[in-house]
């Protein structure tokens, strides 16, 4: 079973330009990770990152944007199939992660679990348009070789991880996910939800989700993850009352990643370790008072900033103090 008991993580970007600094603040953490930094160089950027090697598409590191092209697809698609026999073609480059070799070669023997990220396939999809502006997840192809490719890379991530680790997972970010319930999105949520299931399946590893936004949490509590990464302070107050699923999924041994601690600096300003354990345990009361023993709650609980951030006018100062926060409420509720 997965270790709880407020163990600390994070999402895998940070706004830091200097790797070493944002790998010991990454290291700081009870499940560490590798660092994603965007502000290091645009292939940095997490639908950069793993867009490498997908057919037809093309990175325009100058104007820092991701284009995908039907005719170049068309004319990489047989090669992609040949190279899919081999898991090398889907690592990570050093021109893509300045800090995933680096991070593999620290002594990570005394943390419980490790993790990596990709951005997931239903974000990279939505993102990404074809010639005419066009999401490519709306391609029942190209959406298909997507799901295909993302497998290939979570899984050579995760044996990459596995040879340091015992326990490693890979979490895949989601931003995008909130979007196909809105009306306007032409991929439903009843073809997602089949589709993502089918994709979760063939992940190895303890199968992990987080985004910041507010979806249907239906869907996700009962996709088939092990793990769910949830901006509470934002968004918990909507997310706990999916009382029935969060039941269950806690009963199952699953993990709620709860993303407490604000990464924007006037959020903050007028937060402390107190208040926002406080702000915890009013979430954690109303699971209370429909049935949910709080001992599961806090056996089955991890704690994590509420999102990534990379627009702070004081650089990293903010993350640094919302991972500092992190550290005490996860000591306020171990000696609770």
């Amino acid at each position: 079973m997965l270790p709880g008991k407020a163990l600390t993580t994070a999402m895998g970007i940070l706004p830091h330009k200097n790797l070493t600094e944002a790998q010991t603040l990454a290291l700081s953490l009870d499940i560490p990770f590798w660092p994603q930094l965007p502000h290091f160089r645009f292939r940095e950027d997490m639908y950069a990152q793993f867009s490498e090697h997908f057919p037809g598409i093309i990175i325009d590191e100058e104007k820092a944007v991701l284009r995908f092209s039907h005719d170049r697809f068309a004319q990489e698609f047989d090669a992609y199939l040949e190279a899919s026999s081999n898991p090398d073609h889907f690592a990570l480059s050093e021109e893509s992660s300045a800090a995933f070799t680096s991070f593999l070669a620290q002594d990570l023997s005394s943390y419980p679990m490790i993790h990596g990220q990709t951005i997931g396939p239903i974000s990279f999809g939505l993102k990404i348009t074809d010639e005419e502006k066009k999401p490519i997840i709306y391609n029942d192809f190209v959406r298909e070789t997507l799901y295909d490719f993302l497998v290939h890379k979570v899984t050579w991530q995760y044996e990459t991880m596995k040879r340091v680790h015992p326990n490693p997972f890979v979490w895949l970010d989601e931003p995008g996910l909130e979007m196909i319930f809105k009306s306007f999105s032409g991929y439903t949520s009843e073809l997602a939800q089949v589709e993502y299931r089918a994709f979760l399946s063939k992940l190895p590893g303890p199968k992990g989700v987080h985004l910041c936004g507010n979806p249907d949490w239906t869907f996700l509590l009962n996709s088939g993850i092990d793990i769910i990464s949830v901006d509470a302070f934002t968004y918990g107050h909507i997310f706990v009352h999916y009382i029935d699923e969060v039941k269950e999924f806690l009963q199952a041994g699953k993990i709620i990643s709860w993303g407490i601690t604000p990464t924007l600096t006037d959020e903050l300003s007028s937060e402390t370790a107190r208040t926002l354990t406080d702000r915890l345990l009013k979430l954690w009361k109303f699971l209370n008072e429909h049935g949910i023993d709080d001992a599961l709650i806090y056996d089955r609980s991890w704690l994590a900033p509420s999102r990534c951030c990379l627009v702070n006018s004081n650089g990293t100062a903010s993350i640094d103090q919302s991972y500092a926060l992190l550290g005490e409420i996860s000591q306020n509720l171990r000696t609770r």
